[in-house]
């Protein structure tokens, strides 16, 4: 792993981490991890050549801080390393914080429900509720799965697709969500699953479904936009639930 001054207790790398450590621990806590894989980075400088990510096959309910590698996404001499990342997590991460310098923080799993509504044929998320509307129009779909993304090719391929939005449904796959800050990243990723649980289980009716106008949808979309700071409190309060419980993530 390489650090630096930076990773110190109290500076910004070192913030960084800690949330970054809180999102694996959290993900856990809300079952969208799978066995040792999936992966979540956030980037440390402004054009994303530099990122935390997780090291290759640690579960997410054991990943500390000072765990997290930081590697250089131009430094692909990584994978040759006895501590190389998982190549997924390299090929996804690395092509993403170069080629979207602007999607500081992103997260890669399988949560049930998204996953279950990547693997239908139409997985887009339909505007049933405001849950739902928060993704209208702001969510891209990749259709176009290619096996695990362990190569150049795909990684490329997910950069070009991926652009300015809030998620990336990848169809037969999982999902992977962007954000600003670790708390914006880790609340996309939050009502994304929430927002597949309700369009899953309304599916599961069998009744048809109660769509709202492409007006309204836009207009509660547009609603969630504006609704700013919310994520920030949540995930401070998520991490204080693992404070209470003596998680040692921080550490």
């Amino acid at each position: 792993m390489k650090t630096d001054s930076k990773s110190t207790p109290g500076s910004r790398e070192w913030q960084l981490r800690v949330d970054l450590a809180a999102a694996f621990r959290l993900a856990v806590e809300f079952d969208w991890h799978e066995s040792v894989g999936n992966h979540f980075s956030a980037a440390v400088n402004d054009d994303g050549s530099q990122f935390l990510i997780n090291p290759k096959w640690l579960h997410f309910s054991r990943i500390r801080a000072s765990d997290l590698q930081l590697l250089d996404s131009n430094d692909c001499s990584v994978l040759d390393r006895p501590d190389a990342p998982d190549t997924t997590a390299w090929f996804i991460h690395s092509h993403l914080h170069r080629s979207v310098p602007e999607a500081k923080v992103l997260l890669h799993c399988h949560p049930p429900y998204a996953t279950a509504l990547a693997t239908l044929k139409d997985p887009s998320i339909k505007p049933i509720d405001q849950n739902t509307a928060r993704f209208f129009n702001r969510v891209i779909i990749d259709s176009q799965f290619d096996g695990m993304g362990d190569n150049e090719s795909e990684g490329a391929r997910l950069a070009n697709l991926f652009g300015r939005c809030k998620a990336l449904i990848m169809g037969n796959h999982g999902v992977t969500t962007c954000g600003e800050s670790v708390a914006h990243a880790f609340e996309e990723l939050y009502f994304l699953e929430r927002a597949c649980k309700t369009l899953v289980l309304a599916y599961s009716t069998g009744q048809p479904l109660s769509m709202l106008s492409d007006e309204l949808a836009e207009k509660t979309a547009r609603s969630w936009d504006e609704f700013e700071g919310s994520e920030a409190r949540h995930f401070e309060q998520l991490k204080l639930m693992l404070d209470d419980r003596g998680s040692n993530y921080a550490s």
